[in-house]
């Protein structure tokens, strides 16, 4: 999907998400290309002309420290951020075992497919924007 003309283009992040620290952009969007959530999102953000970081976390999985904001950076529980998809069956995991935060980042750290997407941080608050829409949660202040 392109970006439409109307915004600027997100800057794609190559190398690890600890290198682009919050504030190098106004958001900071882990992004997977081949989910319509994420690509709705950047959309969205598009559309408004944002300042936008894009991290596409496959490539460049987030480290611990990472994961720490992002964990702290949502209104949600850490499991929120597990995606219990059939990787995670494959895997033979129990979703009982991934509510805490440190199982949660240490499971992401290993398994970084298992990453809820899109993530979207802005001034230490996060959204996992699915629907794409919750992004604008972000955008409202």
């Amino acid at each position: 999907m392109g970006q439409l003309e109307t915004g600027p283009l997100p800057r794609i992040v190559a190398g690890t998400a600890k290198r682009y620290p919050a504030g190098v952009a106004d958001l900071l969007v882990y992004h997977n290309p081949v989910c319509s959530k994420s690509r709705g999102a950047i959309e969205i953000l598009s559309e408004r002309g944002a300042d936008v970081e894009v991290i596409q976390y496959l490539q460049a999985p987030p480290d611990r420290a990472a994961l720490e904001r992002i964990v702290d950076a949502i209104d949600e529980p850490p499991a929120a951020l597990v995606r219990h998809d059939d990787r995670f069956r494959e895997l033979g995991l129990d979703p009982d075992s991934y509510q805490e935060r440190d199982a949660v980042i240490t499971l992401l750290l290993e398994h970084p497919e298992l990453l809820q997407r899109p993530v979207i941080i802005r001034d230490g608050r996060g959204v996992i924007a699915r629907p794409s829409e919750r992004v604008l949660e972000l955008l409202d202040d």
